[in-house]
């Protein structure tokens, strides 16, 4: 799929990351492995910590903690909301949907949609897609929310998974300008690779008991239940190299830009040895590409797009403007990828929960 939406602009990123983090050197007696070897990968995947929520808080926490905060500091006023989009892999229950339940907690306004999108590591690229599609029906500003807790889902005694999964989440404002802007790009989804990264129990296929919570070694030393977030690692890499390379080489060309015009890549981040390799692929700088993410806060799927935003370019957006590329892949499998302009921002911080 293919879009390419005019007069539609970013105007603020906030990003809520929790205070409370665990360092890998902390965690290595968790894991079934050489020392050495251990070592060897903290260095190549750029572990370093990750910020994990406390018991009990949820996405909501994260999403109400952001708004009220954007709402104190006058960059939100409740009656200028058209939609809330919360886009996550942990919601609070099945059922309501979490947006619904931070609409409540904060008292907005009844005429304001909300909506929940199950999307994981392509999430903003989607959630973008979906409120520059809401605009022009609602004319109002469309509060994206992207927040995952997935530390609750992975085992702690998985090398593989645990030590690069982070909690956090992300609030972007979307608004209908009369400047000429455009946000275009390309999504892919190919659902015959669902299985490679996924929580095999927990849902009505396969409900969580006492036997899905079971540990299993996987043979290299890692323990997980069923109930644990599991990836085919070599597979998923794999499929990155492949598919994202010509996806960002046909969004890039349909934008009529060459690569070195693009001033940022700033994609998804699962960890710093795929980010390089990917760099590699494309054929662009490191420093275009920043790989910084999961060392200093964990990958929280969809959430490392804006956190890559906040946390690397930070106040340099409340004045300066910069082209970039985005891009998200992974879970479903998904891939997407859009060029837009991003810069004179109302707000772009990191904040802490």
């Amino acid at each position: 799929m293919k879009f390419n939406y005019k007069n539609k602009k970013i105007t603020g990123i906030l990003s809520i990351v929790p205070k409370n983090f665990k360092t890998f050197d902390s965690e290595m007696d968790n894991y079934k492995a050489d020392k050495k070897r251990t070592e060897r990968l903290k260095l190549v995947m750029g572990f370093d910590k990750h910020h994990l929520v406390e018991d009990g808080v949820t996405v909501s926490d994260l999403a109400v903690f952001g708004l009220e905060y954007l709402f104190a500091e006058k960059f939100l006023r409740k009656e200028e909301i058209g939609a809330l989009i919360l886009v996550t892999e942990s919601p609070d229950y099945f059922l309501p949907p979490t947006s619904n339940v931070i609409h409540g907690r904060l008292n907005l306004p009844t005429d304001i949609l909300c909506l929940d999108i199950n999307q994981g590591c392509a999430g903003y690229i989607v959630g973008i897609i979906e409120a520059c599609s809401l605009i022009e029906q609602l004319n109002k500003k469309i509060v994206l929310i992207n927040a995952n807790i997935l530390s609750r889902k992975t085992s702690k005694q998985d090398r593989n998974s645990y030590p690069l999964i982070g909690d956090a989440a992300a609030i972007t404002i979307i608004e209908k300008i009369s400047a000429e802007e455009s946000i275009q790009g390309e999504i892919k989804m190919d659902g015959s690779g669902f299985n490679l990264l996924m929580i095999p129990a927990g849902g009505f296929k396969m409900p969580s008991t006492a036997e899905t919570a079971i540990m299993h070694d996987d043979g290299t030393g890692n323990l997980r239940s069923l109930d644990n977030l599991v990836m085919q690692g070599k597979e998923v890499f794999n499929f990155v190299q492949t598919e994202v390379p010509p996806l960002i080489e046909s969004v890039i060309n349909s934008a009529g830009l060459s690569k070195d015009k693009i001033d940022y890549y700033l994609f998804h981040q699962p960890n710093k040895f795929m980010v390089e390799k990917l760099a590699d692929e494309i054929g662009v700088p490191y420093e275009k590409m920043p790989a910084n993410i999961v060392t200093n806060f964990g990958n929280a799927s969809s959430v490392t797009i804006p956190l890559n935003i906040t946390f690397n370019l930070g106040e340099q957006l409340l004045q300066n403007k910069f082209q970039v590329c985005l891009a998200g892949f992974g879970v479903g499998l998904a891939w997407g990828a859009m060029v837009l302009n991003i810069g004179n921002f109302n707000f772009c911080k990191t904040i802490y929960f």
